[in-house]
């Protein structure tokens, strides 16, 4: 019984939530960072749309399985954009 109140009575008790600080020193360093994931993200997005569209060129002419594989690739880089576009609120929901 009095086990059950002590628990009760923790998990009652209000929990901190801190902002998120960078340590002294490394904010710059950190935004840099994030910066240039940010820019690979949007090249490789480019260039992977890019590479889905030469495929589904190039094999329009008796290769329809190299196109296929061309438009089936769209979906996984569009999914990927998303993803990274998403990165921030989807960190801060479960951090």
């Amino acid at each position: 019984m009095h086990v059950q109140l002590i628990v009760e009575q923790v998990l009652a008790a209000p929990m901190p939530d801190p902002t998120a600080v960078a340590p002294p020193g490394l904010q710059e360093i950190g935004g840099q960072f994030l910066g240039w994931m940010k820019w690979i993200l949007r090249a490789c997005g480019v260039g992977g749309l890019l590479a889905c569209g030469i495929m589904m060129t190039v094999g329009r002419r008796n290769r329809s399985s190299f196109a296929a594989d061309g438009a089936s690739g769209i979906p996984w880089v569009l999914g990927g954009l998303t993803l990274g576009s998403m990165a921030v609120l989807l960190a801060g929901a479960f951090a």
